[in-house]
């Protein structure tokens, strides 16, 4: 059988088809693999996707409300997840902490500006006579000091419970500021009760002189003289000093309801019976999340109302501060500021003398050892 030789044009083609057969393999097979690395990578992304963790439906199902184990014991055992925590920490880190204690910095601004502008308001009186009238009982200003003291422990101590952390741990350290806050804390949960008795001594003490009166619309109606030479008629107790009582009685009674509250599980304190109708006092988690919400806010407006009474009865008006630090104020400031008060104190002969040695006898006892 013979073999016909194939022709050099047709060997020269063969080898072009074959040159061109392995440039086609060595490009298209490495395509092959890496699709075929893809595809499969993607089915086992697939096929990852349709399995599910059993830990994440379990903790699924624990945000939901399924209980588990826990040691404790009581209304939350079995509670793994307290329900609410998350958004109740939203609120409390968000507009709480965010934007109202600017109110208290905004006080400042404003006593600061009106200062400035206007200055101290000042007795009229160049020269002081001597004759006074007592305001406040010793008792009375125990009251008011111990509660002032305390207003300001808890003040301080709040705020750095509700923004310390961001203040103070540039200026402390991690350290520092986890040692302030625990004391914090305790300095908070010790000084609240004592704090919360001195609201309660002011009210019974003081509410039978802060009853609005007809007085008291026309003082409002000058602005309380603070913005005038005007001295607007007034009682005991102006409209002004009403309005922060009433402050005091709400507001003050708000904050050491719900700080009570959050402390009833700290110090396991029996709550009676006939107290099961009022909202938030069985002191719950929940419940304790709404009392620290309400707590936060009106301790905050408090502060930035008390910057102003602070103010008021210090560096803002003359003679202001001698009654709470001696129980006395001059006649001269009970005149300008409380006529109606001033009147009727002198026509009962309580217009006193103080001596240099504090001693106190009544102007009209005097009068009369003088005609003798």
């Amino acid at each position: 059988m013979t073999h016909k030789k194939m022709s050099p044009a047709r060997k020269q083609r063969m080898a072009w088809l074959g040159l061109l057969a392995i440039l086609a393999l060595a490009i298209v097979l490495p395509l092959a693999s890496y699709s075929v690395h893809w595809l499969g990578n993607d089915a086992i992304a697939q096929d990852a996707a349709t399995v599910v963790n059993p830990r994440s439906n379990y903790w699924r199902a624990v945000e939901g409300g399924v209980g588990g184990y826990t040691a404790i014991s009581g209304r939350e055992a079995g509670v793994l997840v307290a329900a609410g925590g998350i958004e109740w920490q939203q609120r409390r880190d968000g507009p709480v902490a965010k934007y109202l204690p600017w109110a208290i910095l905004g006080m400042f601004a404003v006593v600061l500006l009106y200062h400035l502008i206007h200055g101290k308001n000042k007795l009229d009186a160049k020269q002081l006579s001597g004759r006074k009238i007592k305001r406040w009982s010793w008792f009375d200003r125990s009251v008011h000091w111990v509660t002032a003291i305390s207003f300001i422990f808890l003040a301080i101590t709040g705020l750095s419970m509700l923004i310390g952390k961001n203040l103070l741990i540039p200026l402390l350290g991690k350290e520092g500021f986890s040692w302030w806050a625990q004391a914090s804390i305790t300095i908070h949960n010790v000084v609240g009760p004592v704090f919360s008795l001195g609201v309660v001594f002011m009210i019974l003490l003081w509410i039978w002189h802060n009853f609005p009166t007809k007085v008291d619309i026309e003082w409002f109606k000058q602005g309380g003289g603070m913005f005038s030479n005007a001295h607007p008629s007034a009682g005991r107790m102006n409209g002004g000093e009403k309005v922060w009582f009433w402050v005091v009685a709400v507001v003050g009674l708000g904050v050491c309801v719900t700080g009570l509250i959050m402390l009833v599980p700290i110090y396991n304190l029996p709550v009676p019976s006939w107290l099961a109708w009022v909202p938030l006092i069985d002191g719950t988690r929940p419940q304790m999340q709404d009392a620290n919400l309400l707590h936060a806010i009106m301790s905050l407006g408090w502060t930035a109302l008390a910057v102003g009474h602070v103010y008021i009865g210090t560096a803002g008006t003359e003679g202001a501060f001698e009654g709470m630090k001696t129980g006395y104020v001059s006649e001269e400031w009970a005149k300008q500021h409380h006529d109606l008060w001033a009147e009727k104190a002198a026509a009962n002969g309580k217009v006193v003398v103080l001596d240099d040695d504090t001693s106190v006898s009544t102007a009209n006892h005097e009068a009369s050892q003088s005609t003798a």
